[in-house]
């Protein structure tokens, strides 16, 4: 079955419903747990079995589903700010030591909403390298270094990304990158009300259909955590959605290879995709912020 989606817990959903499970895909391990209307999903690759169901690296995939974005109360944002942070410095001293510096990397396009996310977020970020090493007696030293980068994309640079990045890497020498991209969902509830958080790195323009060469620790040396937020979705998932919300029944395979053959299958996201992004950056940002 045929769904565009970046989330590894959306690819464990289609992969059960295709193959009628019950019970748990083999190499596959699932937690899930409830924080008020925070639902915290996370999901473990065990083995190659795992990984060639879901089509995904062997590693921790963690998804943050936010119930509204929208008219947050303080006291909501700062809940929802709380569990992203603790769940990415969870994932982040698995893989280096307090003192361990990081590169952040904002992927995607400033001047494309939906794609803009990654960059948006490096905006906020509070940048610490260069203070730790110039002026270390103002700085707080249990406070992580931290430099970034908004590499752009390759259709306005001419250079792919995973080489911009490697000559940071062999010049900055960090000990992890953490890269942030906007992804697609296969769920129109998730377009930006989703955090997913992995450790097996991410590949820019994955989502569309895009791909370049994956940031990971196979390709930079060094441990990659991807940090991205679903912004656009396929076509073909609003149209099956609609049909089985009016109880028609159809071949969902037929479907989406006629709206392939036929240039139909568009990718989309919601005309309030500005204030979306928009909340969700200053969540992650922060989040992001105070796990260092």
């Amino acid at each position: 079955m045929f769904f565009r989606t970046d989330l590894a817990v959306e690819r464990r959903e289609v992969f059960k419903r295709a193959n009628n499970l019950n019970d748990e895909i083999d190499g596959i391990k699932i937690e899930t747990s409830l924080l008020d209307d925070i639902k915290i999903t996370k999901v473990k690759i065990e083995n190659e079995k795992g990984a060639n169901a879901l089509k995904r690296k062997v590693g921790n995939y963690i998804t943050i589903d936010i119930n509204s974005i929208n008219n947050l109360s303080v006291e909501k944002e700062r809940e929802i700010i709380n569990v992203f942070s603790k769940e990415l410095k969870l994932i982040i001293n698995e893989h280096i030591d307090k003192d361990g510096e990081i590169l952040i990397v904002g992927l995607g396009n400033l001047n494309a909403t939906p794609d803009s996310f990654g960059a948006k977020v490096v905006e906020n970020i509070e940048i610490t390298r260069h203070i730790k090493l110039f002026l270390p007696n103002v700085i707080d030293k249990d406070v992580r270094g931290v430099c970034a980068i908004v590499p752009g994309v390759l259709g306005t640079t001419g250079i792919e990304t995973i080489e911009i990045v490697k000559g940071i890497v062999e010049n900055v020498k960090p000990k992890l990158i953490i890269a942030i991209d906007s992804l697609c969902s296969k769920n129109i509830d998730r377009i930006g009300k989703s955090i997913q958080i992995s450790d097996t790195g991410i590949v820019p323009g994955g989502g569309v259909g895009n791909r370049q060469e994956e940031l990971s620790k196979d390709t930079l040396g060094i441990p990659v955590i991807g940090i991205g937020i679903p912004t656009v979705l396929d076509a073909a998932t609003i149209v099956i959605d609609t049909l089985n919300i009016c109880d028609i029944r159809i071949n969902e395979d037929e479907l989406v290879n006629k709206l392939k053959l036929n240039k139909f299958n568009f990718i989309v996201t919601p005309k309030e995709i500005d204030t979306l992004i928009e909340n969700i950056t200053a969540i992650v940002s922060e989040g992001i912020n105070m796990s260092f």
